[in-house]
């Protein structure tokens, strides 16, 4: 069956889409919880441990709770870890399944388990946009502050993948926006380089020094200045402004003599280049080589613009 469209204008077309996707999403997983539960009947009498932890795995996945119950019944162990090192609670934190999550819970898996790489499923949730299962979890007692891989803490993983609720909520019950990882930087540079102004305004709203230095003596203007192919041009642009216009330090150099205006024009980022221009940026200034924005870039229109007297 398919969700009934009501008539309208845009906003009931969006809902429409919305709802037919919902619904198709469950019958989806409705018919995977099914097969999986047909798959585990047929090897039931004979299943090893490892077989059953496995089916428990793919029942964290689908969402598929009356077999993971089923599951838990037959000594499937919620102590079992994948490949990676996480426990059947991480791989339901990880695809959004909070039937999964609580179940999980109240038979007594462990909240701050950790993967291989330090990853819990507090981790995996805020990485992967999560909210309702971060939620949960916090509630339920999870460390917020135990980092995944290099040392990445859940809130810089929210802030990297744009999940501005995310962070505010782990800010709220206590995170730590100034945590720097073991690549030398924090929520506020991940949000800065992949675009996402409102983050970035909420972690300065929460403190964060605007003209703090991070890895290679490099600011959050200048990875804004550099910012990852992944972002779009005007939210680098309301990025950059709002840093701006917040105080962060126009003509700050890292540790190679770098401004955020060689950064910029190294890359190809007219936008930025133009941003900063108009904002006062001095393009006479040069690295520890001697080279200035002009040197830099590869682009010719840029190069003259950059080159031209003021």
């Amino acid at each position: 069956m398919f969700a009934r469209c009501p008539r309208g204008f845009a906003l009931a077309v969006a809902t429409c889409i919305s709802a037919m996707f919902a619904v198709a999403s469950a019958h989806a997983d409705m018919k995977t919880c099914q097969a999986l539960d047909q798959r585990y009947e047929q090897i039931e009498r004979g299943a090893t441990t490892l077989e059953v932890n496995a089916m428990l795995f793919s029942a964290a996945d689908k969402g598929c709770e009356p077999l993971a119950k089923k599951l838990l019944d037959a000594d499937a162990s919620l102590e079992a870890r994948d490949g990676r090192g996480f426990n059947p609670l991480a791989r339901a934190a990880k695809s959004g399944q909070k039937e999964i999550v609580a179940l999980f819970l109240d038979r007594g898996a462990q909240i701050d388990a950790r993967s291989l790489e330090g990853g819990t499923a507090l981790y995996e949730a805020a990485e992967n946009g999560r909210l309702p299962i971060v939620r949960q979890l916090v509630d339920r007692g999870a460390n917020i502050s135990l980092a995944g891989r290099s040392g990445i803490t859940p809130l810089a993983a929210a802030a990297y993948m744009g999940s501005e609720p995310i962070v505010e909520l782990l800010i709220e019950k206590g995170a730590d926006p100034k945590v720097m990882d073991k690549t030398e930087k924090t929520a506020i540079v991940y949000a800065a380089g992949r675009g996402f102004p409102d983050i970035v305004g909420l972690l300065l709203d929460r403190g964060v020094d605007i003209n703090a230095r991070y890895g290679n003596d490099l600011t959050v203007l200048m990875w804004a200045a550099g910012y990852s192919d992944e972002a779009g041009t005007q939210d680098m642009e309301k990025v950059i402004k709002l840093l701006l216009d917040r105080g962060a330090r126009i003509d700050d150099q890292d540790n190679r003599g770098r401004t955020p205006l060689m950064i910029a024009a190294e890359l190809n980022h007219t936008v930025a280049v133009d941003l900063l221009l108009a904002r006062g940026a001095d393009k006479g200034l040069r690295d520890k080589q001697g080279k200035s924005a002009a040197d830099l870039t590869t682009l010719t229109a840029l190069r003259e613009k950059l080159a031209a007297t003021q």
